[in-house]
Protein backbone atom coordinates (compact mmCIF):
# COMPACT_ATOMS: atom_id res chain seq x y z
CA UNK A 1 0.00 0.00 0.00
CA UNK A 2 1.14 3.53 -0.71
CA UNK A 3 0.18 6.90 0.62
CA UNK A 4 0.17 9.86 -1.76
CA UNK A 5 -0.97 13.43 -2.11
CA UNK A 6 -3.11 14.82 -4.87
CA UNK A 7 -2.28 18.47 -5.53
CA UNK A 8 -5.00 21.03 -6.21
CA UNK A 9 -3.39 24.00 -7.99
CA UNK A 10 -4.80 27.49 -7.94
CA UNK A 11 -6.85 28.46 -10.98
CA UNK A 12 -4.54 28.83 -13.95
CA UNK A 13 -1.51 27.44 -12.09
CA UNK A 14 0.36 24.22 -12.74
CA UNK A 15 1.59 21.83 -10.08
CA UNK A 16 5.20 22.83 -9.33
CA UNK A 17 8.12 20.44 -9.82
CA UNK A 18 8.71 20.65 -6.05
CA UNK A 19 5.49 18.65 -5.63
CA UNK A 20 7.28 15.51 -6.83
CA UNK A 21 6.65 12.67 -4.41
CA UNK A 22 8.57 9.40 -4.16
CA UNK A 23 7.64 6.87 -6.85
CA UNK A 24 4.93 4.67 -5.39
CA UNK A 25 4.11 7.21 -2.71
CA UNK A 26 5.04 7.02 0.95
CA UNK A 27 5.13 3.79 2.98
CA UNK A 28 3.17 5.27 5.90
CA UNK A 29 0.64 8.00 6.57
CA UNK A 30 3.07 9.62 9.01
CA UNK A 31 5.77 9.91 6.33
CA UNK A 32 3.29 11.41 3.86
CA UNK A 33 2.11 13.94 6.44
CA UNK A 34 5.68 14.80 7.45
CA UNK A 35 6.55 15.47 3.80
CA UNK A 36 3.61 17.82 3.24
CA UNK A 37 4.34 19.47 6.60
CA UNK A 38 7.87 20.23 5.41
CA UNK A 39 6.86 21.22 1.88
CA UNK A 40 3.60 23.15 2.31
CA UNK A 41 5.12 26.64 2.00
CA UNK A 42 7.03 25.70 -1.14
CA UNK A 43 3.92 24.06 -2.59
CA UNK A 44 1.79 27.11 -1.75
CA UNK A 45 4.37 29.47 -3.26
CA UNK A 46 4.42 27.24 -6.35
CA UNK A 47 0.67 27.56 -6.90
CA UNK A 48 -0.83 24.63 -4.97
CA UNK A 49 -3.90 25.74 -2.98
CA UNK A 50 -4.84 22.43 -1.36
CA UNK A 51 -3.88 18.76 -1.05
CA UNK A 52 -5.79 15.51 -0.64
CA UNK A 53 -4.33 12.39 0.99
CA UNK A 54 -4.96 8.94 -0.48
CA UNK A 55 -4.05 5.47 0.66
CA UNK A 56 -3.81 3.67 -2.66
CA UNK A 57 -7.15 4.67 -4.23
CA UNK A 58 -8.95 5.33 -0.91
CA UNK A 59 -9.59 8.95 0.03
CA UNK A 60 -8.27 9.54 3.55
CA UNK A 61 -8.94 13.28 3.86
CA UNK A 62 -8.99 16.49 1.92
CA UNK A 63 -8.90 18.65 0.14
CA UNK A 64 -6.97 20.45 2.86
CA UNK A 65 -6.05 24.08 2.25
CA UNK A 66 -2.39 25.04 2.41
CA UNK A 67 -3.27 28.65 3.20
CA UNK A 68 -2.52 29.59 6.81
CA UNK A 69 -5.49 30.54 8.97
CA UNK A 70 -5.47 33.74 10.96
Amino acid sequence: MGWSWQMHPAAGAEVPESATQPAGGFPTQAEAETWVGEMWRELLDGGVDAVTLYEDQRLVYGPMSLHPTE
